[in-house]
């Protein structure tokens, strides 16, 4: 395993917390649009998985960035 393998599975769970932010949404504008107040349980959950979202984006960034020369080598 080298680290774009980890990465490439860092980028998989960007995408599934996308996923679920996305769902909190489209539950929270439904509720309104039939009528109902916005859910505040629903937009707190979905600013906390847009924040994991991006730490884990930060991630994969750093996991993929060229390291450069290490000190001693010619």
């Amino acid at each position: 395993m080298d680290l774009e393998d980890v990465a490439q599975r860092l980028q998989g769970i960007v995408e599934e917390l996308d996923d679920l932010a996305f769902d909190r949404l489209r539950e929270a504008t439904d509720a309104v649009r039939r009528g109902g107040a916005p859910d505040p349980a629903l937009a707190a959950e979905e600013r906390r998985l847009t924040r994991a979202r991006r730490a884990v984006e930060k991630a994969v960034v750093v996991l993929r960035q060229n390291p450069g020369p290490v000190a001693g080598d010619p």
